[in-house]
C-alpha cells in the first residue's frame, strides 16, 4: 500500500512540473523538443524492446504532451477571440459593411 501512495505522489509530482515547465515561455520548446526525442530514442527509462512496458512510458508521455500543448493552443485561441471581440478587430466579416462599388466596362480595343 506505502509503493502505491508513492508511486501516484511521484506521477503527481513529476505530471505538476511538466505542466508548470511547459507553461512557461523559457522552458516550453526545450521540454517539447526533449519530450519528442525521448519518444523517438529507443534507449529511455523502459525500452521499447519489452512488448508492452516499454511502451507504457512513451504513451504516457505522448498523451501528458498532446493534451498539454493542446490545452495551450486552446487557451491561446480564446484568449485572441476575447482580444478581437472586445473591440479591436471584428470578429467576424458579416460585422463589416462594405459598399457597393458599380464599375462601367470599357472597351480597349
Amino acid at each position: 500500500m506505502k509503493n502505491i501512495f508513492a508511486v501516484k505522489a511521484f506521477s503527481n509530482w513529476v505530471f505538476n512540473w511538466y505542466r508548470s515547465t511547459i507553461r512557461n515561455p523559457k522552458w516550453r520548446w526545450w521540454l517539447i523538443l526533449g519530450s519528442l526525442v525521448y519518444l523517438v530514442d529507443p534507449f529511455d527509462a523502459l525500452p521499447d524492446f519489452l512488448p508492452i512496458v516499454g511502451m507504457i512510458d512513451d504513451g504516457l508521455i505522448a498523451t501528458v504532451l498532446v493534451s498539454e500543448v493542446s490545452q495551450m493552443m486552446s487557451d491561446r485561441l480564446k484568449a485572441q477571440k476575447n482580444k478581437f471581440s472586445n473591440g479591436s478587430m471584428p470578429v467576424s466579416t458579416s460585422d463589416v459593411e462594405t459598399p457597393a462599388i458599380d464599375v462601367k466596362s470599357v472597351s480597349l480595343s
